[in-house]
């Protein structure tokens, strides 16, 4: 990471724009034309597994991705890419943060510096490829209306009296679909298994596991939902894993995108009607590129898609996701908040007088 960081900046202060040399397929700008979304690959044949389905198989963490953030900034209009001033605040910004863990060490505290991992500078504007402005589309009146009644406790000036009050990510049940497969601060470990005719994808942050039958089995049922949904994949072109998911489980606090440059208060509800497709392929041996569309008409005006690259690493570990463990706060934000409101309400008495 440190020599790419090292050979970026002396790229950039040369004024040399970066293409393939450093950039993974979904990441290397066209210097004559910084809005192209570049094609994906699709000429590399990977290795087979003994029964004879392309071999995914390993470990593609997406650390590296913390920092890219999943909406564009709206004075970037339709670049894709950053410009060369761009990509140097940008790294600027990033190594700054980096810092944070050895300082926090020198000073003897602990803080944000050993909790967020602090990604890798890359030249794209936003992970969100299409709409072409790197924005969500608008909502719905029915979206708007959704999000409304949506609680959680990264949302402001709320209260909380119950378990429902909070989002299933604040549970410790799921980031849901598809902010299991976004970036985040942390725990970004994602492993592939595969056995015939099924594949598996551990994800780190809450150790979930997406089950996905690959041997042309028929979906369940509409009524039966679960929260990552019910997901199918099939094979094309001996490259590329293409997995469909429905089934979503709908609800006020169903699911959120949560990755950086998203909406920030965790306001994205989820409708039965949502579906989502993947395509995963595989580029080179130790590259993959990953593609999400998803449509909700209940709840957005239109689909979106996010496309970023998925780098293989078997050497990154996942260690435990103590969350129901440990998972006091649930109870100390509904007593604290519970207290506030009666000494509130002692208080305007008071006032009354």
């Amino acid at each position: 990471m440190k020599s790419n960081r090292i050979a970026a900046g002396l790229a950039a202060a040369a004024g040399i724009t970066l293409t393939l040399a450093l950039a993974a397929p979904s990441m290397a700008a066209d210097p004559a034309d910084l809005t192209v979304v570049p094609p994906v690959p699709t000429d590399y044949r990977p290795a087979t597994t003994a029964w004879g389905e392309p071999d995914f198989r390993g470990g593609w963490p997406i650390d590296y991705l913390n920092g890219t953030p999943m909406q564009r900034d709206p004075e970037q209009g339709n670049r894709v890419f950053l410009t060369d001033e761009e990509y140097a605040a940008r790294s600027q910004r990033i190594d700054t943060a980096a810092s944070r863990y050895e300082n926090e060490d020198q000073g003897d505290r602990l803080g944000q510096g050993h909790w967020v991992e602090m990604g890798e500078p890359n030249r794209r504007t936003s992970l969100l490829i299409s709409p072409a402005n790197g924005r969500l589309p608008e909502m719905t009146a029915e979206g708007k209306r959704l999000s409304a009644l949506m609680r959680s406790s990264w949302r402001a000036n709320q209260t909380f009296d119950w378990t429902s009050d909070f989002d299933t990510w604040d549970r410790c049940i799921t980031r849901g679909m598809p902010a299991s497969m976004l970036p985040m601060q942390y725990n970004n470990g994602i492993r592939i298994f595969q056995s015939p005719g099924l594949v598996a994808i551990q994800l780190e942050m809450i150790h979930e596991v997406r089950i996905i039958p690959t041997d042309g089995s028929a979906p369940l049922p509409a009524p039966i939902r679960n929260w990552m949904g019910e997901s199918r994949g099939h094979w094309e072109n001996g490259n590329t894993l293409v997995i469909e998911t429905g089934n979503m489980r709908p609800g006020p606090s169903a699911t959120n995108i949560v990755t950086t440059g998203s909406p920030p208060e965790n306001d994205t509800p989820i409708s039965p009607q949502a579906h989502i497709v993947e395509r995963l392929t595989m580029t080179g041996p130790d590259t993959i590129v990953y593609e999400v569309t998803y449509n909700d008409p209940v709840v957005f005006t239109a689909p979106w898609t996010v496309r970023f690259d998925w780098r293989r690493n078997n050497g990154y570990e996942m260690f435990e996701y103590a969350c129901h463990e440990g998972n006091v706060q649930v109870r100390n934000y509904i007593t604290a908040s519970r207290a506030a409101r009666v000494r509130e309400a002692a208080e305007a008495a008071a006032g009354a007088r």
